[in-house]
């Protein structure tokens, strides 16, 4: 380690480890002091709601003594008593029922007896009344202890004024309106037997909640942790409180989204003052050193680039002051120059084999001249048809020109034979893209073109050969090299045969695209054709062109 840097740690660590203690402490205090106020402002909002919500309940409990009071009311009840509960009876009272919700819009209106059977009740679903009692349900009980009830999955706040006859109660009138939480803005649940039956709380699944309030002891406020946020937890008092039946309302805040901007600043103000106490500690520092590390870096920079890259390219000679890193650029300059001469040569030996190789090919046979040279310019009308990149293009040029190269391989009583061939002789023939992969693999620059070679007969369809591949499996190079050479073979002239117009070429391959060839590259080949310019004659310009003059 430099002399600079070691000073430089051992006066920044003990600052920055300060410096990170105090802002730790200071967040603590602040996320304790917004916690408590958090907790105060809920308990004030309670108490504001408690308030509203009793007076409700009063205005609710004045209807109640009224409806009980109601002499047609009473007087269903009693001869749902004295008769029995009847289709008529039950009819009676719950008439009496649908005209006091009708006129109050009342949600649930129900009379039970002491012993919690329903006499009569109605329900309202949507706009619409109902009996509260199916046609199989004259002996159902109605528990709306604690201020609840739950009727199927919807849950009712209630409350009950008793009926009496002759000064005695025989009946309860319970009134309900669906249970609904009563501040929106502030997340709430409903729990019974510490079962969750309504939460308001947003992005947090009810098993998860349920789980995390079991850790609060009984009533208590407190803190719990879910999905990775922390919530206050305020059990609501008066109305809704807890009650014997086992219903409580909880409210909760995310505690998280109140303390998260106090926190954010506090962490920008401690940011802001270690990064001014780091700068004033190295601006000397970064002062002395710029002239050695910025040449430096761009050098291992450009290194690194042209590592990724496979190119090297000359730097920028700038004057640094430093002696020995100027040298060090011309060197590498120097250096970068000669592999990117030695490069060009290279590629252009390549491009000669290349063309070599393919002439060598063609010479073979009168019969089959200049086919690789027609089948590279065929296929890279078709990829730029086909709006392939540029060095896709080229790749394909090449693999193009190479592909029939395995036949150099296959003896000249089979390839030259100017009859048609035998079984044997034309399992020899499939041999040439195997023949012609081994014979470039031994080249290492050529391995970008061995897919084309070996796979430029496999068909869409899996029929073809060497491996029988099929559809996509096959390289897009391969595909197009395929339609190409099989367009090229179907018009050019052989000793046994004369080859065909291009329209009736181009119905062969029509015929059989999806199964020996590419439909998107026969669809293409199609299209080129249709064109006004021939689409299988070369255009100033083409690479094979200039490769072979």
């Amino acid at each position: 380690m430099r002399f600079r840097t070691r000073v430089f740690l051992l006066w920044l660590i003990p600052v920055a480890g300060l410096l990170s203690i105090s802002f730790w402490m200071i967040q603590r205090m602040v996320q304790v002091t917004v916690h408590d106020g958090l907790r105060q402002s809920m308990r004030q909002n309670q108490t504001a709601l408690n308030e509203a919500q009793a007076l409700a309940a009063a205005h609710e409990q004045r209807f109640l003594k009224v409806a009980g009071e109601n002499s047609a009311l009473k007087a269903s009840v009693q001869l749902l008593l004295v008769e029995g509960s009847t289709a008529a009876t039950r009819a009676t009272l719950e008439d009496q029922l649908q005209e006091f919700c009708g006129r109050m819009e009342i949600d649930l209106l129900a009379v039970v007896a002491p012993d919690h059977r329903l006499l009569g009740g109605v329900i309202r679903t949507g706009p619409v009344l109902r009996s509260l009692a199916g046609p199989h349900e004259n002996d159902r009980e109605i528990h709306a202890e604690g201020g609840f009830l739950e009727v199927g999955s919807e849950v009712y706040k209630t409350n009950g004024v008793p009926v009496e006859l002759s000064g005695e109660t025989v009946a309860t009138l319970i009134v309900g309106s669906v249970f609904e939480f009563s501040q929106k803005s502030m997340s709430s649940v409903l729990l019974h037997g510490g079962r969750i039956l309504r939460s308001s709380v947003p992005g947090v699944r009810p098993a998860e909640l349920e789980a995390a309030l079991r850790q609060c002891p009984g009533q208590s406020e407190c803190d719990v942790q879910v999905a990775g946020r922390t919530f206050v937890s305020v059990p609501v008092s008066a109305v809704e409180a807890e009650n014997p039946a086992g219903y409580r309302v909880i409210s909760l805040q995310d505690s998280d989204s109140a303390i998260g901007p106090v926190r954010a600043g506090l962490r920008w103000v401690f940011i802001s003052v270690f990064a001014i106490a780091a700068l004033i500690a190295v601006f000397c520092g970064v002062i002395s050193a710029r002239s050695i590390v910025r040449p430096i870096s761009a050098l291992v920079t450009h290194l690194r680039e042209a590592e990724q890259s496979g190119l090297m390219s000359a730097l920028k000679v700038g004057g640094t002051g430093i002696r020995e890193i100027d040298d060090l650029t011309r060197s590498f300059n120097q250096a970068a120059l000669a592999t990117s001469e030695a490069r060009e040569k290279l590629d252009s030996a390549y491009l000669q084999f290349v063309g070599t190789l393919a002439k060598a090919l063609d010479a073979r046979d009168r019969y089959t001249a200049g086919h690789s040279q027609r089948v590279s310019l065929l296929a890279c009308k078709l990829g730029a048809a086909m709006e392939l990149p540029v060095a896709d293009l080229e790749r394909l040029r090449m693999g193009a020109l190479l592909h029939d190269i395995g036949k150099i391989g296959i003896s000249d009583t089979v390839l030259l034979k100017p009859g048609r061939l035998t079984d044997s002789e034309m399992a020899m023939i499939r041999q040439h893209p195997e023949i012609g992969r081994r014979i470039l693999e031994k080249v290492q620059g050529f391995s970008a073109w061995l897919d084309a070679v070996e796979l430029h007969h496999e068909n869409w369809d899996g029929s073809g050969y060497p491996h029988g591949l099929r559809g996509e499996c096959v390289p897009i190079d391969a595909r197009i090299i395929h339609v190409a050479d099989a367009y090229d073979a179907m018009t050019s002239d052989r000793p046994y045969r004369k080859g065909m117009g291009r329209e009736r070429a181009m119905l062969n391959l029509q015929a059989r695209a999806g199964a020996d060839f590419d439909p998107v590259i026969v669809a293409c080949l199609v299209r080129l054709s249709e064109a006004e310019t021939p689409f299988d004659e070369p255009v100033a310009g083409d690479t094979a062109q200039l490769i072979f003059g």
